[in-house]
């Protein structure tokens, strides 16, 4: 794998913050509105920042110059990291109904 150039280290070491900050932000807000404590207006936010995060990996994916194979990879558990808090929520839902 070839080396980092110095001109693209900062942009990328940010974008790859950013694909943390705004995973947390995503799994925080929507979180806080399947408990109910903020309302349900804010989703949309949620998934705002879900993208903002695929988009950030994107562009590091193809600032380090990862192949296509790779890049596709992750794309594909981006959707899985967009499912899986549905599929908690969901069985966690359905769990609480069985045993009421």
């Amino acid at each position: 794998m070839p080396e980092i150039p110095i001109d693209d280290f900062l942009p990328i070491f940010l974008s790859s913050s950013a694909v943390l900050l705004f995973g947390l932000f995503y799994v925080a807000i929507y979180t806080l509105v399947k408990m109910g404590f903020i309302k349900k207006l804010y989703m949309p936010l949620a998934y705002v920042f879900w993208a903002l995060q695929t988009y950030c990996l994107y562009y590091v994916m193809n600032a380090l110059g990862s192949d296509p194979f790779t890049i596709k990879i992750l794309l594909i558990a981006m959707f899985g990291y967009l499912l899986v808090p549905h599929l908690y929520y969901y069985l966690n839902l359905k769990a609480e109904e069985r045993y009421e």
